[in-house]
């Protein structure tokens, strides 16, 4: 387990919304994962950024610590039990328990032009680091969760509007309809013991996944309601909230954050004349 030099210690009264609290985030090197973790460390988080490439995560962290937040950074491939187990309890160990963890890690290979043509290792790729990793992760975490002192616990999923309607990407899409679902029975399973557990559904967000296709992102913002794609800092906001004591009367839930895409066939409407604009 590589990490950046922690400091271990007892838990401080904080300021944030839920006071202070740990954070464990995957996926976190760059893009929505890093605007997470900025996010909750200026809500008063403790935050472990973890991602398979060390040296994002660590940027990152550095990131975070230079805005005067407070994050370490480990690496963490969520699809190895092993590495998962250690960064989480490095997050124990560091924060004196764990309080959120944050599925953020994701594989997504494009689609093939024919479907019978689709590799089994891609698609076996993309579900075992979507949805696999992040069962391994909360398997890992929920122990530590329920732990958290005043019901505090909770896990934030990152899904996809993928996930609810048809926009590509076969396995990916998969992937992320399997997390919502195991958002829902994961919640129904873990509110006893005084965890949430919320699913994230972002629509196109301009990360640098989008670099060098920036007329593709124009063409898709005019099919958005809102008239534009998302950025990493829309989804951190809807994180902070399903994280926050602000949302301790919900679970289960998916929250689309995704411009009005899910609302309609906007497309549609202009053809028939029936939209503004």
């Amino acid at each position: 387990m590589q990490r950046d030099e922690g400091r271990s210690g007892e838990r401080r009264p904080g300021t944030g919304r839920f006071g202070e609290y740990g954070v464990l985030v995957t996926g976190a090197g760059r893009g929505i994962g890093a605007a997470i973790c900025r996010r909750l460390a200026a809500e008063g988080a403790r935050v472990l950024v973890t991602d398979v490439d060390g040296e994002r995560a660590r940027r990152t962290a550095q990131a975070v610590r230079e805005a005067g937040g407070r994050a370490e950074a480990a690496v963490c491939d969520v699809g190895e039990r092993a590495s998962v187990e250690a960064a989480v309890a490095l997050a124990v160990d560091l924060f004196g328990g764990l309080d959120v963890l944050v599925n953020n890690a994701y594989a997504h290979h494009p689609d093939v032009p024919l479907f019978e043509d689709s590799s089994e290792e891609d698609w076996a790729r993309d579900l075992d680091i979507t949805l696999t990793g992040a069962f391994r992760c909360a398997r890992a975490a929920l122990p530590h969760l329920a732990a958290a002192p005043d019901r505090r616990g909770a896990i934030v999923n990152i899904g996809s509007v993928n996930g609810e309607r048809d926009f590509g990407g076969h396995a990916y899409s998969a992937a992320k309809a399997g997390l919502a679902s195991l958002t829902r029975t994961l919640a129904g399973h873990a509110a006893p013991r005084g965890v949430r557990v919320n699913l994230v559904a972002p629509g196109t967000v301009a990360t640098s996944v989008w670099e060098g296709k920036e007329t593709a992102l124009e063409r898709a913002a005019r099919e958005y309601p809102l008239g534009r794609v998302g950025r990493p800092d829309d989804i951190a906001a809807a994180v902070a909230f399903l994280a926050s004591a602000d949302a301790s009367w919900i679970t289960g839930v998916t929250l689309p954050v995704d411009g009005g895409l899910l609302t309609g066939n906007l497309a549609l409407r202009r053809a028939l004349g029936e939209a503004d604009g």
